[in-house]
């Protein structure tokens, strides 16, 4: 008799791939662990810093020896155990909606308040450009003869 059947095939498969995602998953869990841990260990006063109850603040002082770290919260300051910090949250820009158009390209930016884009040098050609020139160097007709 054959002791080798399509179902034990399969099963021995499933076992082999949940083994290996279990290893997968701890190997990345323990990666992020030390990252964390040498983030904790570097930290120094001055660097910004976030709780996990979403405390945000700057480090005063750091005691390693007693997992302890003083945190500045706009004037306050508290003491935290080490394991509740974490890195601040990264602020994203923010741009209005009414700095861009439907597909996120930015505006032209306005000059005053008629609503006309700024307009460079390169739109114009040589011979508007000393057209233009030659209107700003005229003396104004209201200058004083009235």
């Amino acid at each position: 008799m054959n002791s080798f059947q399509p179902s034990t095939l399969i099963l021995l498969v499933l076992i082999i791939l949940m083994i290996a995602l279990m290893w997968w998953t701890s190997r990345k869990q323990r990666s992020q662990q030390n990252k964390i841990q040498d983030f904790r260990k570097a930290l120094k006063p001055g660097d910004e810093v976030a709780t996990v109850s979403g405390l945000l603040g700057t480090v005063r002082s750091v005691d390693l020896d007693h997992d302890e770290i003083v945190i500045d919260s706009e004037g306050s300051l508290s003491k935290w155990r080490i394991q509740a910090i974490t890195e601040p949250p990264v602020r994203p820009a923010y741009i209005s909606d009414d700095e861009v158009d439907e597909e996120g390209n930015p505006l032209p930016k306005k000059e005053d308040g008629t609503g006309q884009g700024k307009t460079d040098s390169t739109d114009t050609t040589p011979s508007e450009d000393a057209d233009q020139k030659s209107f700003e160097s005229q003396p104004s007709q209201t200058d004083g003869n009235n």
